[in-house]
């Protein structure tokens, strides 16, 4: 064994060194060659495909009177959908937010993302015949409701810089979006609440009772008279 070691001696026994520990290294206390947290989840991209696949359907409108998400929460400004709900693709969303980021180029800001592209789309191909299942996966996209916020945004930015911000990235995604502020009443539906329209007096009928029946302590709870009466 001695004679094999004399045999690599000198300049020739460092060709089998590991490489990291021919060249040095200072250590810094901020940088790690590994890191024991899991990476940031992409707002486009899920972290894994979907163990079944989603149908088609359109997206979750309350119709009770929720107002959620309709709001600015984090930010100063937002952007909202206007017109109906629909299926927004992922290709359409990352062009939107490069479109703002291209806008604010160089200002002091911070862009929230309210939605996530976790719903799969699913297609087959021209001119097959039907059955064969659902057909491959195609693109990611978001069921966004009526009246959502999609983007918020926030920092030393001019109401009027935002505007023009979002009013571009609007162009940019299907439907109609319009801007809003924090501080702004919420929405149920397209419905705004505020100058006397509560969510109580949406929830109430809009029928007034018959007449006559304002002071009966039971009223009937159909005006129309049934079959068995008219006979």
């Amino acid at each position: 064994m001695a004679s094999q070691t004399k045999m690599f001696s000198g300049p020739q026994l460092a060709l089998f060194r590991p490489t990291c520990l021919s060249t040095t290294f200072t250590a810094s206390p901020l940088s790690r060659c590994f890191s024991t947290t899991s990476p940031a989840l992409d707002w486009l991209t899920p972290k894994f495909m979907e163990t079944s696949k989603s149908p088609k359907g359109r997206p979750h409108v309350a119709t009770g009177g929720s107002s959620r998400g309709t709001t600015v929460v984090w930010g100063d400004y937002g952007l909202r959908m206007k017109d109906h709900d629909r299926r927004l693709p992922a290709a359409s969303l990352k062009i939107a937010e490069e479109t703002i980021k291209r806008r604010l180029r160089g200002m002091n800001y911070t862009l929230y993302k309210r939605v996530s592209a976790n719903i799969g789309v699913y297609t087959k191909g021209n001119e097959q015949r039907m059955g064969k299942g659902k057909g491959k996966f195609d693109y990611w996209t978001a069921k966004v409701a009526v009246s959502r916020i999609v983007f918020e945004l926030k920092g030393d930015i001019h109401e009027k810089i935002a505007r023009e911000a979002f009013r571009l990235a609007g162009h940019k995604l299907p439907g109609m979006w319009e801007f809003c502020k924090k501080g702004d009443p919420p929405v149920v539906g397209i419905t705004k609440l505020g100058n006397g329209v509560t969510l109580e007096s949406l929830k109430r009928p809009r029928r007034s009772p018959a007449l006559g029946t304002e002071k009966m302590s039971s009223p009937p709870s159909s005006t129309s008279s049934s079959p068995s009466a008219s006979q």
